[in-house]
């Protein structure tokens, strides 16, 4: 048997045991689940690299037209699973584990998840690149190489505590460090000029601070194939190392002062903001990866290329949200200073280069700078922002007239900042939403104004997920089941999973299918209670809600009425319900008080629900700790209901959804994101939709018209439930705890502003039909079915074809 190429089970073997015993000094049977991980993972590493080498000499033989993938998460997880489920090894590996009596299962869990990302959009970009690679095309994945990610979420006494999360803490066993692709990047100094021959100016910058930026590559490979690309993450390190002469002086703080401050930008993820010196790192964060990625795709053109107007037809960089915006200015300084290009020239290849993706709708998470911050720390790209803003104030003027206030409401510089999402898209071809709701609400209300100058540039890419990773690595039974039905071939063409829909209502499919959920729900019921103490039921509705933790997804709306039900069943003991199992996990940002209070919430919940045994156990609630992708490997799977409830209008696209649906979920959800289109897949009767849709939330925030006491004080549940905030039911030692969260909802001029009281009813309504559907349990079940089979528009691997088609114009490169 081959496991790949030339290389036999034997070989395999020998290779893996060679390097338990020179990585670790032991043996197969001594060495630990971590060691042997180790030695695996450069076993695996090694049967790409000759493919990785290739492909990449390949771009560059021809050239190829290559995507710079701009990004400051990539939510990966595991390494070792996108590998062997990539490379198609998983059977084969565990077989030749088995053989070596090695537990495949405790040596997978040994790797820790890389904290590169918060949510979605990292993990986007980390199913992108699987989909970049499994469909050949030439990219990279860019961005830094934190050291210590986002945090590790531990729950003490139900609060949120945020551990630094050490995940190269056994060291990096995939990343290739690569010194010959440095690039020095520069802060602060002051901009001076110096003539040319010609009679123009080039800018420089002198007294300046620099860092250097030292890129690793890991591989990404596609499924099945011979491309294996690159995420390149920067990883920052001081241009002298070590201060000898402060050392031999006995300043020893001294001689090391350069390093510890260039690892500063590379440490954490997301720094918290709420003073200037968490500002200035995350904007020297931003700056850092933006101007080393361009120095090297520069660099790199130039091997082949000399006329820089050939540069759009060579290079595109995709800006995945705000976060990367400075590509558009740090371009124009490398193709003028660096290069000689003037204005005009630079400004036109720029805007052929840069593409932009919008992830947000909510106008307040549009990245904004303050000026005197950022002209001190990049003093050379505020000059460069300063002249594309007055060029295109002039455009403004010249098209409405001297307007102050829409030159003001549109003007990339104003009120002392700078507006990042505006830069991003003056300076770019194509801007795009995530969705389909989404995009027209960029169009018709967040952006109008720019969508009226530059329609040309506005298109819907809605998101997708890898069905390799989603369903294939994380429910391989499900897989299983699915290929002995249909076949293989919607591991690459989604779309062919319709072919389950004939299954949906055979009693013997639809057994098989609902034995599999059960055996994914008895081992996260085993994982709860392990890491919880929490006994469940895996024959109740697990009903998950895992995501990052924010007002707008509304966890609240899902924990309040767990309030509900709970004073439904004290109030009724005979209420028939199905028994319920409330699953959440979240990780709320570090200075988010609101969203650590709802944590705190949550778990107050879940510590009186669960020890009341005059409920019998009918509901129960989990809150999941350090939810994270090899967690929700665990608990998708597992699912029975999907809890995707934002407020209408707020979620850009969110991908949750989709994995759940792929999963056999069936979802309870609002009109948003990606939900919509959700909906036209599956049918109406296979899914729970709930509450106002967003045109009435518009009209209801702009006319002020929404009043939270009325519902308050007309429905007696929402009453009961506040009340119980304040009283000490949830928090009996101190009765204010969670005042913040009652009076969020009641009080004061944005009360209630993400309309929890307002779709509350409507939702209980909601799941009350969950409860009636989960009854009849072939009824259940074949929505289940349903749902997977219609799942076949949410694969990446459409997204990415559409982004190449419509905005990337890659061609495919196969590898031979």
């Amino acid at each position: 048997m081959n496991i790949f190429d030339s290389l036999t089970k034997e070989d395999f073997k020998k290779e893996l045991t060679e390097n338990v015993k020179t990585l670790s000094r032991k043996t197969l049977r001594t060495a630990t689940p971590q060691q042997i991980y180790e030695a695996l993972a450069f076993t695996v590493r090694d049967l790409v690299v000759d493919k990785w080498i290739l492909t990449h000499d390949t771009y560059h033989e021809q050239e190829s037209k290559t995507l710079y993938y701009l990004s400051m998460e990539f939510l990966m997880g595991r390494f070792l699973g996108n590998m062997i489920i990539n490379l198609n090894l998983r059977e084969q590996l565990k077989e030749v584990l088995d053989e070596l009596e090695v537990d495949y299962n405790l040596v997978e869990e040994a790797e820790r998840d890389p904290g590169l990302g918060n949510g979605g959009l990292g993990r986007l970009a980390a199913c992108f690149l699987d989909s970049l690679s499994t469909l050949e095309y030439p990219a990279y994945g860019c961005g830094i190489r934190y050291h210590y990610g986002i945090f590790e979420q531990r729950i003490e006494k139900g609060y949120q505590v945020e551990h630094f999360d050490d995940w190269l803490e056994n060291g990096d066993n995939w990343g290739i460090k690569r010194m010959e692709y440095a690039e020095e990047v520069k802060f602060f100094g002051k901009v001076s000029t110096i003539k040319q021959i010609d009679g123009t100016y080039r800018f420089y910058l002198e007294d300046y601070y620099s860092v250097m930026a030292i890129p690793y590559d890991y591989p990404v490979a596609g499924f099945n194939n011979n491309t294996v690309n690159t995420l390149r993450l920067w990883d920052a390190a001081p241009k002298k190392e070590f201060d000898l002469s402060s050392f031999n002086e006995g300043d020893f703080a001294k001689a090391k002062e350069e390093k510890n401050l260039a690892q500063t930008l590379s440490e954490v993820l997301y720094p918290a903001d709420d003073h200037i010196s968490g500002k200035e790192l995350r904007l020297k964060q931003q700056y850092f990866f933006i101007s080393a990625t361009l120095q090297q795709a520069i660099k790199r053109f130039k091997e082949k290329n000399k006329d820089f107007s050939l540069l759009p037809e060579k290079v595109v960089f995709q800006l995945n949200d705000t976060h990367p915006s400075m590509t558009v200015a740090e371009l124009m300084r490398i193709l003028m200073d660096e290069n000689g290009l003037q204005w005009d020239d630079a400004w036109e290849i720029t805007r052929k280069c840069c593409a932009y993706t919008n992830h947000t709708i909510m106008s307040e998470a549009l990245e904004k700078w303050p000026i005197e911050l950022f002209s001190r720390l990049l003093p050379r790209i505020y000059m460069i922002i300063e002249e594309i803003n007055r060029r295109f104030c002039k455009l403004l003027i010249d098209r409405f007239g001297n307007d102050p206030e829409k030159i003001r409401n549109m003007a990339i510089v104003a009120d002392g900042q700078i507006r990042m999402a505006y830069l991003a898209i003056v300076g770019s071809f194509s801007v795009n939403g995530v969705a389909a709701l989404h995009t027209e609400i960029l169009k018709n209300k967040e952006l109008k104004n720019f969508y009226e100058i530059y329609p040309e540039k506005f298109n819907n890419k809605t998101n997708g997920i890898t069905q390799r990773r989603w369903l294939a690595h994380c429910n391989p039974k499900l897989a299983s089941l699915i290929n002995e039905s249909i076949g293989t071939g919607w591991i690459t063409n989604l779309d062919e999973i319709a072919s389950l829909k004939k299954f949906a209502k055979d009693k013997s499919f639809q057994e098989k299918f609902m034995a599999i959920k059960r055996e994914n729900k008895v081992n996260l019921a085993e994982y709860i209670k392990k890491s919880n103490g929490i006994i469940v039921n895996p024959d109740s509705i697990f009903d998950i809600q895992v995501k990052r933790l924010h007002e707008y997804k509304r966890q609240l709306m899902n924990i309040l009425h767990v309030m509900d039900l709970y004073n439904q069943i004290k109030l009724n003991p005979s209420l028939e319900i199905e028994p319920r199992t409330f699953i959440f996990g979240a990780k709320a940002a570090a200075g988010y008080k609101m969203a650590k209070l709802i944590i705190k919430l949550i778990n107050s919940v879940a510590d009186v629900v669960n020890g009341d045994k005059s409920i019998d156990s009918r509901i129960k609630v989990v809150f999941v700790e350090n939810y994270r992708v090899s967690l929700a490997e665990k608990l998708i799977p597992a699912a029975d209901l999907s809890e995707q409830i934002s407020t209408a209008g707020k979620e850009a696209s969110g991908t949750g959804n989709m994995k759940f649906m792929l999963n056999g979920a069936l979802t309870i959800g609002t009109l948003d994101g990606a939900n919509v289109e959700m909906l036209e897949e599956v049918g109406g009767e296979n899914i729970f939709i709930f509450g106002a849709k967003s045109e009435e939330l518009i009209s209801l925030s702009e006319t002020g018209a929404y009043a939270p006491w009325d519902i308050y004080n007309i429905n007696p549940n929402v009453r009961m439930v506040l009340t119980q905030l304040i009283n000490g039911v949830i928090s009996p030692t101190d009765h204010d705890l969670f005042r913040d969260i009652y009076n969020s909802l009641l009080n004061g001029n944005h009360a209630d502003q993400y309309y929890v009281l307002k779709d509350f009813d409507s939702y209980a309504q909601a799941q009350g039909k969950v409860n009636a559907a989960f009854k009849d349990k072939s009824g259940w079940a074949q929505k289940a079915v349903i749902n997977t089979a219609s799942s076949g528009k949410f694969s990446s691997d459409r997204t990415i074809r559409e982004y190449v088609n419509d905005i990337w114009k890659l061609k495919p490169v196969p590898i031979k």
